[in-house]
């Protein structure tokens, strides 16, 4: 584990112990019967709303109750209410115990009413959320109670502790920034006399951008921007880079006082957190950041795809829809919106959210791309073609990521049996990302199953299993085309390892029954089809499956007309068959 991430370890840690307490708590919680078991199932599958609800009976029966209060705190913050949680926080200090949770929430109260003293106090007294958000947000405090000279001194400390420079020197660039000292911001984005320049998400590139214009040097902002992100920008991009070319002084909003500032704290961390703690954790930061800056629509949808994934799809819509239509982040919040309705299965909605956003967006790739990918995952492969020609029309330059528009692409096309234009595609991925081996399994997979270009099939699939060795789907490529080819005996083992890694694929199972049926190992290749048909393949191919149950390989590719097999091992395979034995496998 990096330093970064031991740091960032260690906010999860408290949550952790509280959950590990929780069985002592629940002795305690014996007598509240419905309501404290209706809770604890609502907040296990993060369904907010019903435990907050659940929560607030339980404590009219027990409010010294740690784990009711705790996690009666984490509905409300789940569902974005402030107001509600921080009584609840307080009720928990006021029974003695230290909750990181319940400290988040005092703090948050703090900075929203800007009691930067308050708050300054409340560290002194040992008040504790964690060593990254104490030291960030008492260093903006300082900045709050007008303290500048302090607060700068604080930032520093941070960005010198270790684990955490990054993150520290962040913060001390807004913070010099917001204090119009902008000559003293950039030096620290651009890596000051060691010449690290900070690698910035999109936020700070923004406001390094902001910056740079700020000291009338808007042609280095530009060539930032175009050399992060190219010339296909997201509407906001498209108009700060419009702003400068202009020549206009942009003005430095990034971050304008310490509320901002505070916010994009608890908005910095729970970026940081998102994919190393648990999402519901998570999203206590992401809702403490709006709870600040209700604008701060990073915020916003970073909280509204958290419950994405924790699959509260109604209430991350209703998050989505907070952005404001007019806002250059509002295509982002509409797409997010479509795929938690595709999600939740409501999959007309979803279309009907994206086709409207094509008429008012329809100058953004992303949204064509998001459009066709949805249809496709609904095999409707001729709606979705034309939504990836669009998006694809828009593309002003190619770029290495515009492969995965045109495998895409060509997926649809091969699913409308446009073969043509299917591997005219696939090879534009490849140009544009070559060695990518999804594309090399897919096109060299394509071409044995049609039997043609095998020799550069096979040196396709060998170098997308070597890129990938533990894919189960490319490995049983790589097995299949040997069968293929009529090399049984080299196949077994590969589709054996695709077995392994994809044991309850119906695809590979079959596969691999076909192959030890080849190889003459009737009574396996039994078993596999058996295991095949268990995991529901599709029908066409259940089908094809109980037939060669029935009368074996040999007799199936007969009646379709397949070449037959070959090769010493395959006329043994069959000579039961041809014989007037018994079926394949039947032997007793």
């Amino acid at each position: 584990m990096t330093q970064r991430r031991a740091a960032l370890f260690a906010l999860a840690l408290a949550a952790a112990a509280a959950a590990a307490a929780a069985p002592v708590a629940a002795q305690q919680t014996r007598g509240l019967a419905g309501s404290y078991l209706a809770a604890r199932a609502a907040i296990g599958t993060n369904d907010y709303e019903a435990a907050a609800r659940y929560y607030a009976r339980a404590l009219i029966r027990d409010g010294r109750n740690p784990e009711l209060l705790q996690n009666a705190i984490v509905a409300q913050m789940g569902l974005g209410n402030l107001a509600r949680a921080e009584p609840i926080a307080r009720q928990m200090r006021a029974t003695g115990a230290d909750s990181q949770i319940a400290n988040l929430v005092l703090l948050t109260d703090r900075l929203a009413r800007e009691d930067w003293s308050g708050a300054l106090e409340d560290f002194e007294a040992g008040m504790s959320v964690g060593p990254l958000v104490d030291g960030l947000v008492e260093a903006w405090a300082r900045y709050g109670a007008g303290d500048i000279d302090a607060a700068h001194d604080a930032f520093d400390a941070v960005a010198d502790a270790t684990g955490m420079p990054a993150f520290g020197r962040y913060h001390a660039a807004l913070a010099r920034a917001a204090a119009g000292d902008m000559a003293a911001a950039e030096e620290i984005f651009s890596g000051g006399a060691d010449g690290s320049e900070m690698r910035l998400t999109r936020r700070g590139l923004i406001a390094r951008a902001q910056v740079l214009s700020q000291l009338g040097r808007n042609e280095e902002a530009l060539s930032l921007i175009a050399d992060t992100f190219g010339a296909d920008l997201d509407p906001g991009l498209a108009a700060l880079r419009a702003r400068l070319a202009a020549g206009e002084t942009v003005p430095f909003d990034l971050v304008r006082d310490a509320r901002d500032g505070a916010a994009e704290v608890f908005f910095t961390v729970a970026g940081a957190l998102r994919g190393e703690a648990q999402s519901s954790y998570t999203l206590l930061y992401s809702r403490a950041a709006e709870a600040l800056r209700p604008d701060h629509v990073d915020a916003i949808l970073l909280s509204a795809g958290l419950l994405d994934q924790m699959e509260q799809y109604a209430l991350a819509t209703e998050t989505y829809q907070r952005v404001p239509r007019d806002h250059p982040r509002f295509h982002v919040a509409e797409i997010g919106r479509a795929e938690a309705f595709e999600r939740s299965e409501r999959e007309d909605e979803a279309i009907a959210v994206l086709e409207r956003l094509a008429e008012t967006h329809g100058d953004q790739p992303i949204v064509h791309i998001t459009l066709g990918d949805m249809l496709r995952r609904m095999e409707r492969y001729a709606d979705a073609t034309p939504a990836y020609d669009r998006a694809i029309a828009l593309f002003t330059e190619e770029r290495e990521e515009h492969w995965v528009v045109h495998f895409a692409r060509g997926i649809t096309h091969e699913r409308e049996d446009q073969w043509p234009q299917a591997e005219a595609d696939f090879r534009k991925a490849l140009e544009l990302n070559p060695g990518q081996p999804s594309v090399l399994n897919y096109l060299g997979y394509s071409f044995v199953e049609m039997q043609e270009n095998l020799d550069e099939a096979m040196d396709m699939i060998r170098e997308a299993v070597a890129a990938r060795p533990d894919s189960g789907h490319i490995v049983d490529s790589l097995g299949w085309g040997l069968y293929r080819l009529g090399r049984y005996e080299e196949a077994v083992e590969h589709m054996e390892r695709a077995a392994e890694l994809l044991p309850v694929d119906p695809i590979v199972n079959d596969h691999l029954g076909d192959v030890y049926w080849a190889v003459g190992r009737r009574i396996e290749a039994r078993f596999q089809w058996n295991r095949a048909l268990s995991f529901e393949p599709e029908p066409e191919e259940a089908e094809r499956i109980r037939r060669k149950l029935e009368v074996g390989l040999d007799r199936v590719l007969a009646e379709e007309g397949a070449p037959p097999l070959h090769g010493d091992e395959a006329r043994s395979a069959g000579a039961d068959i041809a014989d007037g034995g018994t079926p394949a496998g039947d032997d007793g």
